[in-house]
Parts: C-alpha cells; structure tokens; sequence
C-alpha cells in the first residue's frame, strides 16, 4: 500500500514544479531552457528505472521473508550461488547503462554546442559581484546584492521579521535576456573560482581566473530567474546572488536602446566663435607725419 501511494504521489510531484526552487521541494524543476528539460528528463527516466528495479526487488525479498518464514518450516539451500542469476544481475544493469548512455552523450554535446548564438555575453565573477558585458552592444555593468539585503545581513535582523521575500536572492542591476534568442556566454573570473548558476536555466558553469568557459542557454519563458555563485570563493560567497530577467525580443530591443542611450558620452555643445575686440576690428588711423624741422632763421 505504501509503495502504491508513493507512486500515485510521484507523477504530482514530478510535473508541479516551478521554475524556481522553493522550500521543501521533493524533485528538480523542469526550468525554461532546453538544456533543463533535457536533464529533467533524464532524472525522471532514471528515477522510474530505480523505481521499478526497486519494487523488484524489495518486492521479491518481502515475498521470500513471508513465504519461506522458519515458524513455516523452511529449510535453507545449501547451494554457494547460482551462475544463472549472477549473470542475470551483472548484464541487466548493464545493457540499462547502454541504453541510457545514448540520449546521456547526446545532450552533453548539445550543452556544450554554442554554435548559432544569436548574441554573447561575458560574465566576469568578482569578489563579491559580478559583471555583465554585451559584447558587440558597448553596454556593461556590475550587479551586485541589493542594498536592503545588505542592511538585513549588516544589523542581524532577523530575516524572518524583514518582510523581505528574496532576502539575500535580490541584486541592484538584474541581467536582461531575452526570449526565444540562442544566447552564448563567456564566463570567467578575476580573482578566485566562482561559479555562475541559475537552477531554472538547467546548468552550471566554473568562472575560473585565466580561463573562459562557454555555455549557452535559449529561454522560453519570461520571468524572474534567480540562482547564486555556487563556488566557495571567500567570506561573503552566501551574499553574491545572481537575477536573470527574460523579456520578449522587443521588450529587449528596447532596453539594449536605452542602456546605450545612457551609457553614450553627452555630445558637447557647439562652441560660439570668440567676439573680436573693437580695438582690433576698427580700420587703422594714418600714421601721423613727423613735425618738420624748423628752419634757420
């Protein structure tokens, strides 16, 4: 009965998830890219497999404790082991592996394909923040957690009584993607390893000083993503959270406008040509001839 209600529970648990994780959540959410609906489907297909093989064989082991029970009067084999049932154990799992490595191979070179990108950008960890650059856009920023978080953490408040529902989730500058657009990132670091990770986008990338890591996602969905560096990389690694905003490609196209707007140098103003003094634009007065000398008397 418990292993029929545990499956009966199963497919609600599955399939109810957001985007987003959220407390006491009982299996990884679907996401909003192609990438985490890959992973999640391959974690429910491994988790139906490990289901099945489960209710096999704690099934045969309560069948075995039950109907051959000593108060029953069973006597025990005496037999060492069984050729037929170690080669049966040893190439199921086996020929399972095979079968499932297939589609496993695949996404991974899917993952890691950042051809056809639409637009790139580089993603720079900091000790604490990070820094977004829309190469080809000239616009770039830093985002780092938002001040009302900062001011919860600095005075020990309690977070529970900060009315504050994205305590320590929440940046000052979120990072705008849009929809339905291939997006490559280039993802490295300054200082220390950091690790760049928002759960809904389905993957997780090393930013690492010297080196650069590629990665791309493609999102289906607009909404708020949140996620957080997931490296330890020194004592304020719990306040450096990440907040990836999808809109649709104009609602993108429009913002890109405006982040260049602002960030273009002001034009300087014409300079009026400087007036010339009187004393120079007057014609010039003859000279004033000599006095002629006196003559003898």
């Amino acid at each position: 009965m418990a292993i029929g209600t545990l499956l009966a529970c199963l497919p609600l648990v599955a399939w109810a998830q957001s985007a987003d994780p959220h407390r006491w959540q009982l299996n990884m959410g679907r996401g909003v890219t192609p990438t985490s609906h890959a992973a999640y489907s391959a974690h429910m297909w491994v988790l139906w497999i490990c289901v099945v093989i489960g209710v096999i064989v704690f099934g045969a082991m309560a069948y075995a404790i039950f109907k051959f029970r000593r108060s029953k009067g069973a006597v025990a084999a005496q037999f060492s082991h069984n050729t037929t049932a170690e080669i049966i154990w040893t190439v199921v799992p086996v020929v399972i592996l095979i079968v499932l490595a297939f589609p496993a191979t695949k996404n991974l070179i899917k993952m890691y394909d950042t051809r056809n990108a639409e637009m790139t950008v580089k993603v720079t960890g900091y000790q604490w923040m990070w820094m977004y650059e829309y190469l080809g856009e000239d616009v770039s920023f830093t985002s780092r957690m938002d001040r009302r978080s900062d001011e919860i953490r600095q005075t020990k408040q309690d977070a529970r009584d900060a009315n504050h529902p994205h305590y320590l989730l929440d940046v000052d500058n979120v990072l705008v993607l849009p929809t339905d657009t291939k997006i490559r990132f280039v993802i490295t670091a300054d200082d220390v390893i950091h690790a760049w990770w928002v759960p809904a986008l389905g993957w997780k990338q090393d930013a690492i000083p010297g080196i650069i890591n590629e990665a791309w996602t493609q999102i289906e969905k607009p909404g708020i993503y949140r996620g957080q560096c997931a490296e330890l990389c020194g004592k304020d690694h719990g306040f450096m959270p990440i907040v990836v905003k999808a809109v649709p490609k104009a609602e993108y196209a429009a913002w890109l406008a405006e982040q260049k707007a602002a960030a273009a140098p002001a034009e300087a103003a014409p300079v009026a040509p400087a007036e010339t003094p009187a004393e120079e634009t007057a014609p010039a007065t003859a000279a004033v001839p000599a006095a002629a000398p006196a003559s003898a008397g």
